[in-house]
């Protein structure tokens, strides 16, 4: 049996597949009364009714799915593309913000000072420092009753000893130009000397090394030191 198929989609005409279930009823009843040739005959006629009915829904299905198969993948790829894009977009965006601010930041607070004096003068002024530190030290260890307190310099390194509160340890950075702290209360910090303010400032935090030692001795010590 011949099949048409409809103008857009292809599938079969309806009245074709009534006429197919109409005749696989005939050939139910007529198999109840049958010759056994006539038998043979009607049960081939049944499977290849069955048979083509399959395939035509199957041809119909595979038909209706690939009809448009080019929009199909042009309509699910968008999505996906569009995602892509602006994910591509964002990343960029992101970086570059990121790289920016973490540059800035670095640049700003992290690395060391524009130097605009020679090495020897660097090492005047970081020895001058340490030195007036140390005597101010010294004269603070008379006025506080801390067991443990001591305080140490050797190899560029001074050392303040305040027993169970902890210990400041401060030592010149010479190819930075810088003065390091380590601080029991505010850890590491890197000054440079600043020659409009005449003092070391932590570019981080803008903190003046001398105000930032007397404001922490007497927190943790109970009595003022001045230093400046």
């Amino acid at each position: 049996m011949g099949y048409a198929y409809g103008p857009v989609l292809g599938r079969p005409r309806s009245t074709d597949m009534k006429t197919e279930a109409k005749l696989q009823v005939v050939c139910s009843t007529e198999m109840a009364s049958a010759s056994p040739s006539k038998l043979l005959f009607l049960r081939r006629l049944s499977k290849a009714l069955k048979l083509s009915s399959s395939s035509t829904s199957a041809v119909s299905s595979s038909f209706s799915l690939s009809a448009r198969p080019n929009v199909f993948l042009l309509e699910a790829s968008r999505p996906c593309d569009l995602a892509k894009n602006n994910l591509g977009s964002f990343l960029s965006a992101a970086s570059r913000s990121f790289s920016s601010r973490t540059l800035s930041q670095e640049d700003d607070s992290q690395g060391p000072a524009t130097i605009d004096y020679s090495e020897d003068e660097f090492h005047k002024l970081a020895d001058s420092t340490i030195q007036d530190l140390q005597e101010k030290f010294e004269e603070y260890g008379d006025c506080v009753q801390i067991d443990g307190f001591d305080i140490d310099y050797g190899n560029q390194v001074l050392t303040l000893k305040l027993g169970t509160l902890g210990t400041y340890v401060l030592n010149k950075q010479t190819p930075n130009r810088q003065i390091w702290l380590s601080s029991p209360v505010s850890g590491p910090s890197r000054f440079d000397w600043d020659s409009s303010a005449q003092a070391w400032v932590y570019r981080r935090t803008k903190a003046n090394l001398y105000e930032l030692l007397q404001t922490e001795l007497e927190k943790l010590c109970g009595i003022p030191i001045t230093l400046s």
